[in-house]
């Protein structure tokens, strides 16, 4: 750990270490051509209608398809294309959010994106990110903090201790400048980069952010920055990643840390030393604001022991096994209806078959059965 808080202090000292510590960086070599053909529109839009044939929307888009997916081509080929205007509702998973919904010609054309750009992201991804990518997610970012605190206890013989984070307004705070910097620096094609540069200033949220931007910008830029990106888009998902892999790499490469799990905006670092941890929060706070221009949530970061329980992910852990947040109890309740009842209930138990919830399956249909 002396070592981790030597490379740290330059940091706080206001020295920022590039690029989240990678010595160097694998490029993205697909040219624009491959991103906005006709023949990768299509297998967007096949993959895109999945689920969602009997949406207005998407029947008056696929009514003129080819003239649409066409129409799109050549406003690509041109560099003539502009993002359209987003809907917004509301859901409460459990808290408010707000979705902003583009158009289907524009998430079409996020589908293309994704569907080139994701393959080369994904493998410059650490191993223990678990958010929005194939073969992860959350019941295996789960087992992983489990096996991670199984290792650093020594089999529960001793004290495990976990530092565990949350990014106040995640989306809402993404730096539109950063993201394109970082994008830059993967992306050689300037074709490319103007067009995810067009996805993302297509939105910009109404989130004041909680940190000024430095000194080396204008003084309008600095005034007015242009942050956040939209729950509802396929592109949003993989631009997160690509952000916060930023610290993922400083974490592993420049902190060294071995035991540090994140799924978006939540993540954990495991320890045998408390002192290790209360080093280490300063230097995650320092990258994080300088580096990323993001703050952690003051009622969300806390230290304590695996025994004495860590909630994560929507489970609270104990050594020998897990239970479902209260919160989350409630939330599955209230989702229960007549019409419903049955298919929910399965889905749940693929849910709460990852942890000690047995009872509460059986709890809730033998209520429903009685009319309770």
């Amino acid at each position: 750990m002396p070592e981790q808080i030597s490379r740290l202090n330059a940091l706080k000292h206001g020295q920022n270490p590039q690029g989240g510590g990678t010595a160097r960086r694998i490029q993205f070599t697909h040219p624009y051509e491959d991103i906005i053909s006709v023949e990768n529109l299509l297998a967007a839009w096949r993959e895109f209608v999945r689920g969602k044939r009997k949406k207005e929307d998407v029947q008056e888009f696929q009514y003129c398809l080819m003239d649409n997916i066409i129409a799109l081509h050549r406003d690509l080929a041109a560099e003539t294309y502009k993002h359209g205007s987003y809907e917004a509702f509301k859901i409460s998973d459990p808290k408010p959010r707000d979705i902003h919904k583009a158009l289907v010609r524009d998430r079409l054309l996020h589908h293309a994106l994704y569907r080139k750009l994701y393959p080369f992201f994904d493998r410059t991804f650490i191993a223990d990110s678990y958010s929005c990518r194939k073969g992860k997610g959350t019941h295996r970012a789960m087992n992983r903090f489990r096996q991670f605190a199984y290792k650093v206890s020594k089999n529960h013989t001793r004290t495990c201790w976990v530092l565990k984070c949350d990014v106040r307004k995640f989306f809402a705070s993404i730096d539109h400048a950063v993201l394109n910097d970082i994008v830059c620096r993967y992306i050689p094609d300037k074709r490319i980069v103007a067009l995810i540069t067009e996805v993302v200033g297509s939105f910009r949220s109404e989130h004041t952010p909680c940190l000024s931007h430095p000194t080396g910008r204008d003084k309008q830029e600095s005034q007015t920055p242009l942050i956040g990106l939209p729950l509802g888009n396929l592109t949003s998902q993989l631009l997160v990643n690509i952000y916060m892999n930023e610290f993922d790499q400083f974490v592993k490469h420049m902190l060294k840390v071995t035991y540090y799990v994140r799924y978006a905006d939540d993540f954990v670092f495991l320890s045998a030393s408390r002192p290790d941890l209360d080093a280490l929060l300063p230097c995650i706070r320092g990258f994080l604001t300088t580096r990323l221009r993001l703050a952690l949530h003051p009622d969300k970061v806390f230290i304590k022991t695996y025994a004495s329980s860590v909630d994560f992910l929507g489970w609270v852990h104990f050594p020998d096994h897990r239970v479902l947040r209260t919160a989350t109890k409630r939330r599955m309740m209230r989702n229960l209806d007549d019409d419903t009842f049955d298919a929910r209930v399965e889905s749940y138990r693929g849910l709460l078959g990852h942890g000690n919830a047995r009872k509460l399956i059986t709890q809730v249909i033998v209520d429903r059965r009685l009319g309770a």
